[in-house]
């Protein structure tokens, strides 16, 4: 597992996008970045989640962050929630884990006592010089992206 702090370089990763676009820890020096990772397309709380990024996408657009959500999905699976949802942040594909294991974000995870591996649910928002500035794990969904938006207000102020 990757122990990764602010100040850490973001580790180096590329992922395919379901709007086209790859991405990539290269791609999106230059400027602020904000990768928002979750467990899985369509479910409950990542419905949430998702809607409530690309309701504020705009907001982190108008602060010249790039903002990417990325899960274990593949791209069928990306295409298909986004068109059902009216999504508008990219997705970025991540079936075979080597971002999500990069960031250090699939762990063992508990619930109603069964262990199993997952996904832990978890925003950065990476600088312009490619340093993670922020490391924000979503303890509770509703506000989150929100959340983030206002860290990333510190970070380019």
């Amino acid at each position: 597992m990757t122990d990764l702090k602010p100040g850490d370089p973001a580790p180096q990763f590329t992922l395919q996008c379901d709007d086209g676009t790859e991405v990539s820890a290269a791609s999106l020096k230059g400027r602020p970045a904000v990768l928002y990772f979750y467990p899985q397309d369509d479910s409950g709380g990542c419905v949430d989640e998702n809607l409530e990024f690309s309701a504020l996408a705009p907001d982190f657009a108008a602060r010249g962050a790039t903002l990417i959500g990325i899960s274990p999905d593949d791209m069928d699976s990306h295409r298909k929630f986004r068109a059902k949802y009216g999504l508008v942040v990219p997705l970025g594909a991540d079936p075979d884990l080597t971002t999500i294991e990069a960031f250090g974000l699939w762990q063992l995870k508990k619930l109603y006592g069964r262990e199993f591996m997952g996904l832990i649910r978890t925003s950065f928002i990476i600088d312009a010089d490619g340093k993670i500035a922020r490391i924000i794990r979503a303890t509770r969904i509703k506000g989150h992206a929100a959340k983030v938006l206002a860290a990333l207000d510190e970070v380019i102020a």
